[in-house]
């Protein structure tokens, strides 16, 4: 009885150190982050029954009304970044619609690109996507998948009039105890890489039938990395995602690309 009562007080008293043990789920494989299989276990639901999530903004995409005349509405797409962004705080007046998701792909926005952009008829769509790919949310993918859909996605705007804003992917630090997890899911080089494929991308020429046209490259990055290749201290408390300090530092940056594009 002792025995089983000392097994008892050690397992009641160490219970952050068996949450941060990685529970395989059965029939999804280990990413080696236990908070990222956590996250992909708790997503199964949406993976295979809403795999775009077009539910999110289906009813407010019915409630919205065609733009009116002369109208800048801008479609503001992207993931977790992008929805915790307080438009309408930040660009007060404007015409702006958020349309990120938490946690989303590369893979899930095409999903809903037509529901979610085509449909609201703006004339810009400012995309900010690339980091949980990085990550793994949906599952690995290589850059050249990532890059493919971001080649996607603007083809898709194009024929619709829409010209494409492209942010770069945000760096991320690892100088608060809850940016850890974040950071170790995350490869710098890769968004690196990524970052100036998108540059690439956005300035081919426009004599050339495989350019982006009517797209342009937004660098986020380079106003919020510090000298060590890290997002600044005191922009994010996570690492990933922007505070109010972060966001500060955008708003002007996605502001004056808007406008230029507008011209």
């Amino acid at each position: 009885m002792t025995g089983r009562i000392a097994i008892l007080a050690l397992l009641l008293a160490a219970p952050s150190a068996l949450a941060q043990q990685s529970v395989p789920t059965p029939g999804i494989p280990s990413t080696g982050f236990a908070g990222l299989d956590d996250y992909r276990a708790r997503r199964i639901a949406v993976f295979t029954d809403d795999f775009g999530q077009l539910t999110r903004y289906r009813e407010a995409n019915a409630k919205l009304a065609p733009p009116a005349p002369n109208e800048n509405r801008v479609v503001f797409f992207g993931d977790s970044i992008t929805d915790i962004w307080h438009l309408d705080q930040y660009f007060p007046g404007k015409s702006y619609i958020n349309r990120g998701i938490g946690g989303q792909t590369t893979p899930q926005m095409l999903v809903r690109f037509r529901q979610d952009v085509i449909d609201l008829q703006p004339k810009i769509v400012l995309i900010l996507a690339g980091t949980n790919d990085i990550a793994g949310n949906t599952g690995p993918m290589r850059l050249e998948d990532i890059e493919s859909d971001y080649a996607s996605l603007a083809e898709l705007a194009r024929v619709h009039q829409i010209k494409v804003i492209y942010a770069s992917v945000l760096p991320i630090h690892n100088y608060t105890e809850k940016s850890k997890d974040f950071f170790a899911q995350r490869s710098t080089t890769k968004i690196l890489e990524l970052n100036r494929w998108l540059k690439n991308y956005c300035s081919l020429s426009r004599g050339d039938e495989r350019s982006a046209q009517n797209c342009a490259y937004l660098d986020y990055f380079s106003a919020m990395v510090d000298n060590k290749g890290l997002m600044k201290n005191g922009l994010s408390d996570d690492g990933l995602h922007p505070n109010a300090a972060g966001f500060k530092v955008m708003t002007p940056l996605a502001e004056a690309a808007i406008e230029k594009d507008l011209k």
